[in-house]
């Protein structure tokens, strides 16, 4: 007993300085944390945020780390974080906003304004600390980076840390998650929601999604007016962004290798027609009226493959720069970057790690693929000097300061929204520079859940006792209560405004509702409920944007409420 009591109360002589000792308690809050996220209840589970639980635990019965060390860790688990998030996000964090995204966000926006305003009366009929409110706030929208601006915000407001932030979020979080997924279900009685005839338009990507993707579809030319012109001028007078990867000419017994600009179209053309759903009805009503060809039937030369962008000269370039139409006789079709789909036009600026689909002849694929890398084996190599020098970067901005009417204290991004900007506009800009910033998904993931683990078990290590005295001997129950109307009534209100206002999709609504929340649970429920992508499209459309404003909006309610 005494061995175990110097294990975890760190005796000195036992452990030279703490160090290894406070390693070892660290590493068993996030595994046993990471172990009990893997429990699920009706399909639900509470994920990386059963590693503050543990923490709390442990914190509670003082097996804890050095306070400067603790203090570190924290701070430095929140940049990874928050920096490869930013890293993920940024290539298409501004193109989110084109179009049907634009609604999408607008939509977030509203939910998450409500959710401010609901914080904001709160605060003022129940009389309960802003630093308690903004700690509800972030649990009741599991945003675990408000956590960090929430604290960062009161400590340069005050010069001391809040421990009921942390312990409010705690309390808040559970009913975070469960009470998305009532509404959601609330949602689909309320609306009279037809899950059949729902399903079918989540599949043609109707609702605000329609935008996002893109789809193949055959039209025969019958529209005399724009016989003789070239597909560039076609475009021109549509002005609609679209891909004619195959073409069938009037008589022929086969289809023609390569459509460029400047093919002319005839009458009884048939095409095979890559564009975004929204756009189908008017580039048919442009050339003619729908058809049907088997294309694989007719020629199976031709073949379809995707293939990834790995060669470091290709970064930044558009496909007008590449002509691969020209060189090699393969299309084009479309390209799939950051979970958004995207039409192959010939402005559109390829990026490392894209994925684009290329139809054509197996010797014209061949030849493309050599063009544009497809080496896995190259993208494995992490790229490191954009990681740290970007956070450098993140840190500085994090400590400039900008006034707001109406605020005295200065507001600062902090270690929150300093590296969360920087990171955007380097995964944004990046490309347009030819800097490469690609990691693989799986080494992204990885630096965001090791620092999101070592963040949330920090919070736990430094406020168990503080969450006890206030949930179990204080005003717990009313934290949960608040944490309850916090997430309901945004999503409530917000789904009716999305579902009459912008005509949205009942599974496009749901994953905008859990993107606004930067809620993964809910996000995870809505795509079961669902065979077509609608959920996550939306999710990953709105979640960028919804993650900055929750960040920025918590330091504000503390910097003029506190």
């Amino acid at each position: 007993m005494e061995l175990l009591h110097n294990l975890f109360m760190g005796f000195p002589n036992l452990w030279g300085g703490g160090v290894a000792h406070s390693v070892m308690i660290l590493s068993l809050v996030i595994s046993l944390g990471l172990l009990l996220g893997k429990i699920k209840v009706a399909n639900i589970s509470l994920g990386l945020t059963w590693v503050l639980f543990v923490g709390i635990t442990f914190g509670y019965f003082c097996f804890n780390l050095d306070e400067h060390l603790l203090h570190f860790l924290k701070e430095f688990g929140l940049i990874l974080f928050v920096y490869s998030l930013g890293l993920q996000v940024g290539p298409s964090f501004f193109s989110s906003f084109g179009k049907g995204g634009l609604r999408l966000n607008m939509l977030a926006i509203s939910t998450i304004a409500i959710s401010i305003v609901v914080t904001i009366i709160l605060f003022y009929t129940t009389g309960t600390p802003i630093t308690t409110m903004a700690g509800i706030l972030s649990g009741a929208v599991t945003n675990t980076p408000g956590l960090g601006a929430a604290q960062q915000a009161n400590s340069d407001l005050n010069g001391i840390d809040a421990p009921s932030i942390a312990a409010s979020y705690a309390a808040a979080y559970p009913i975070g998650v469960i009470g998305a997924i009532l509404i959601f279900l609330l949602l689909k009685y309320i609306l009279c929601i037809h899950t059949g005839k729902e399903e079918e338009a989540a599949k043609r990507g109707l609702g605000a999604t329609e935008e996002l993707t893109v789809r193949p579809f055959s039209v025969c030319v019958k529209n005399e007016q724009i016989v003789g012109r070239t597909v560039r001028q076609i475009a021109e007078i549509s002005q609609r962004d679209f891909v004619i990867s195959r073409m069938f000419v009037n008589g022929a017994s086969s289809p023609t290798d390569v459509i460029n600009g400047s093919t002319v179209l005839n009458l009884n053309d048939k095409l095979l027609i890559t564009a975004a759903p929204r756009d189908i009805e008017a580039i048919i009503a442009c050339l003619g009226e729908p058809t049907t060809v088997d294309w694989e039937k007719c020629d199976k030369g031709h073949i379809s493959r995707r293939i990834l962008i790995t060669r470091p000269e290709i970064n930044g370039k558009t496909l007008a720069q590449l002509r691969i139409r020209s060189l090699f006789g393969a299309n084009i079709t479309h390209v799939y970057r950051s979970g958004v789909e995207l039409v192959a036009a010939p402005h559109l600026q390829l990026q490392m790690g894209d994925k684009v689909t290329v139809v054509g002849s197996e010797l014209a694929i061949s030849h493309t693929e050599k063009r544009l890398g497809n080496s896995i084996k190259r993208l494995n190599i992490p790229n490191l000097i954009p990681i740290f020098l970007g956070i450098a970067l993140g840190c500085f901005v994090a400590n400039i300061p900008f006034y707001l009417p109406g605020i005295q204290a200065p507001l600062k991004l902090g270690l929150t929204g300093g590296p969360l900007v920087v990171a955007i506009l380097i995964g944004f800009l990046g490309p347009k520079f030819h800097l490469i910033t690609y990691n693989t998904i799986s080494s992204n993931l990885m630096i965001r859940e090791i620092g999101l683990c070592i963040f949330l078990a920090c919070v736990g290590l430094g406020t168990g006792k503080e969450f006890i005295d206030t949930v179990f001997n204080g005003n717990g129950l009313a934290m949960v209560g608040y944490g309850a109307i916090i997430t309901m009534l945004p999503l409530l209100i917000g789904g009716l405004i999305g579902r009459y206002a912008f005509h949205l999709n009942y599974y496009t609504l749901i994953g905008v509702l859990a993107g606004a929340n930067t809620n993964p649970p809910a996000l995870r429920y809505a795509n079961d409920l669902t065979a077509s992508d609608s959920p996550a499209v939306a999710y990953s459309t709105v979640y960028p944007f919804a993650m900055f404003l929750r960040i920025i909006t918590i330091q504000i309610l503390i910097l003029t409420l506190g």
